[in-house]
């Protein structure tokens, strides 16, 4: 399924990128590797990962290593990254 990126999710993907090489350089490249092989998983299992309670038609899968979450819908064949934020801040 083709995946696609809204503006927020390029500006969360920006602040990521330009935080990790400010204060983790040394794990930036590690992270983004683990983005793409989760946003892979999802496009080919789009229905893997649960529903968010709160936001019907959105879900959520966890970097697992790294402390982010993926927030993403299905929509006409179609996988819409929404946001990508840290564990420890509010969802979306």
């Amino acid at each position: 399924m083709k995946v696609v990126f809204t503006e927020p999710a390029l500006d969360d993907l920006d602040e990521i990128r330009q935080y990790l090489q400010a204060h983790y350089p040394s794990i930036a490249t590690s992270v983004e590797k683990r983005l793409r092989i989760v946003i892979g998983r999802v496009s080919q299992w789009p229905e893997s990962a649960p529903s968010v309670v709160e936001r019907p038609g959105v879900h959520v899968v966890l970097l697992v290593r790294y402390p982010y979450k993926i927030f993403y819908r299905i929509t006409d064949e179609v996988v819409e990254i929404l946001h990508i934020h840290h564990t420890s801040r509010r969802t979306p």
